[in-house]
């Protein structure tokens, strides 16, 4: 059958931080969300919402132990309740954090053992077919190894050049490395839809070059030829002209649709001093994802949005309504997502601080007691889901 794919998503981010007293800490959503002990009542709440798609993944870190060791006492286990529910998972295999034994991502041996941890996952469920290999690759390096927040906790341009190559070699190793298992999995690439707005004149040229950076994950991922000044960037901060080609010869974007995240952050001030302030939603979802379909002419999903009670019901509205603007337009949009299915905790420091406060973002709240953007979703998929599943076209589902 054909569907479009209305999806919520159980926040599972897992980077490591380096806290005020030097050391390093762990942190796991799936454990302050309680999800660990509650992971049954949230999959009902999914199915609850009259939602048939669940962006969803094993802390990888708990399950990839060593080299070729997997622990996957959890995952069979919510994955086959996922099953059991008629939940349809997107499958979400590495997201902001790697295994100890891994170190960080500026280690060159991280991109084979994923693939093969992709490979070992795509063995054992077979029946999956939607996976997004490597979560928003951009902010995983930005965030790494650029603002120096998280993992590594770098902040060079060639140390984030150095993560951005091995997140992509990953991402691309683990689509083909799960090919070989599953034939036909489609690949929905999360990855954060952004802008840069020049302050003043003066900011131009470092607007200018933020915004042809902004597409770098997806130009190495999909084999998109560079432009001249993103080339010599990444030759420059230690990328090889023969790594860059790698990236050219693989062949990988037929299988795969593009998933934009676009929250009211995601659009940036530059100022001539080299700073960046949020700058809201200026342009909003439309005008950016045009400008991501425009460069890579593939079928888009929303993969992520939400925003904080009280403006929450507010902004769904707004973000539905720009991405069937797209739809009605000729953008072959073939998905929506409210991320995520729970509040989350500690986003408003960007994971930076471990300080337990919870942020009121998700349909339902810690008690899970539905929030006023979840009964708003939930009327929001009843109301189109026929009407969607009648125009022109959707995604090919595996039964």
């Amino acid at each position: 059958m054909s569907a479009f794919m209305f999806a919520t998503g159980i926040e599972n981010s897992y980077p490591t931080i380096r806290l005020p007293d030097g050391t390093t800490h762990r942190v796991d959503e799936l454990e302050k969300t309680g999800h660990y002990e509650r992971w049954r009542e949230d999959f009902d709440l999914v199915k609850g919402l009259g939602i048939e798609f669940l962006r969803y993944g094993p802390p990888y870190y708990r399950v990839h132990t060593g080299p070729g060791q997997y622990n996957w006492d959890f995952t069979d286990q919510v994955f086959g309740y996922l099953r059991e529910l008629g939940i349809t998972p997107i499958v979400d295999l590495l997201h902001f954090g790697l295994p100890d034994w891994l170190g960080s991502f500026q280690n060159p041996a991280f991109p084979e053992h994923f693939a093969a941890y992709a490979q070992a996952f795509a063995a054992r469920f077979p029946d999956l077919q939607f996976y997004t290999p490597i979560n928003e690759i951009f902010v995983t390096a930005m965030f790494s190894a650029q603002y120096g927040w998280w993992n590594e906790c770098l902040a060079s341009d060639q140390t984030f050049v150095t993560a951005l190559k091995h997140l992509c070699r990953a991402n691309v190793l683990a689509m083909q490395a799960i090919l070989a298992v599953q034939p036909g999995a489609t690949f929905i690439q999360s990855e954060s839809a952004e802008y840069f707005h020049p302050e003043t004149p003066g900011a131009r040229k470092l607007a200018n070059f933020l915004n042809q950076k902004r597409f770098l994950s997806l130009d190495l991922t999909y084999g998109y030829p560079l432009s001249v000044a993103m080339y010599e960037f990444l030759l420059q901060n230690g990328m090889t002209d023969e790594e860059y080609h790698w990236f050219l010869d693989q062949n990988i974007k037929a299988k795969c649709i593009m998933g934009t995240d676009y929250y009211r952050t995601n659009e940036h001030l530059v100022s001539e001093d080299g700073n960046t302030y949020p700058a809201g939603d200026v342009f909003g979802y439309y005008v950016i994802a045009r400008q991501y379909f425009a460069r890579y002419r593939m079928p888009l999903m929303h993969t992520e949005t939400n925003l904080w009670e009280p403006d929450a019901v507010n902004w769904l509205w707004r973000q539905w309504a720009n991405a069937y603007r797209l739809k009605q337009d000729g953008i072959p949009i073939v998905g929506f997502t409210w991320y995520s299915l729970l509040d989350q905790v500690d986003w408003d420091t960007a994971l930076r601080e471990n300080n337990g406060r919870v942020n009121p973002l998700g349909l339902y709240d810690l008690n899970r007691q539905i929030r006023p953007a979840g009964v708003a979703y939930r009327k929001l998929i009843a109301q189109w889901k026929e009407v969607l599943t009648d125009e022109s076209y959707g995604v090919h589902i595996n039964y």
